[in-house]
């Protein structure tokens, strides 16, 4: 698939009292990703073929009150330290979202880039309201915060 023109790119940096390594692992946990959807979205994984953070597929839904968006996700290795999940279908014309492990002088960093675009018409209207702006940014505020109260303990 190719990468539409209208990329748009998200970052969130944290520093965690933690190491690179068990940020990792908290994201290998099979039930990391419910923990990470702030509610009160719901998941729903129907399939879960990853072998690795760096390898496999994973389809599920989420559930936004009555309104369900399916997503499929394929994982792949990072560039660097960390993985990658790309939307092969659903909602967005173009989505990849990094997780990058970085060791820092006082623990660890864990930074979420996240490359994507809209598609056109009402579909894209309605991913603009539910994966952009201010929800993004409270999505990643979630997923961070939620990120130090498992690492930190």
């Amino acid at each position: 698939m190719s990468a539409p023109v209208n990329l748009r790119v998200f970052e969130k940096r944290s520093e965690f009292k933690t190491t690179a390594s068990q940020l990792e692992a908290f994201h290998q946990d099979p039930t990391a990703l419910r923990k990470l959807t702030p509610p009160p979205i719901i998941v729903q994984v129907h399939s879960d073929h990853r072998q690795s953070l760096t390898e496999g597929d994973l389809i599920f839904t989420l559930w936004f009150g009555f309104l369900p968006v399916r997503w499929h996700a394929r994982h792949e290795a990072a560039a660097s330290a960390g993985f990658a999940d790309i939307q092969i279908s659903g909602p967005m014309s173009f989505w990849r979202h990094e997780h990058l492990f970085e060791a820092t002088e006082s623990g660890a960093a864990l930074i979420d880039r996240v490359t994507y675009a809209h598609k056109s018409g009402f579909a894209g209207l309605m991913t603009k309201l539910m994966f952009d702006g201010l929800p993004l940014r409270f999505l990643f505020f979630y997923r961070h915060m939620r990120t130090r109260q498992a690492v930190e303990r």
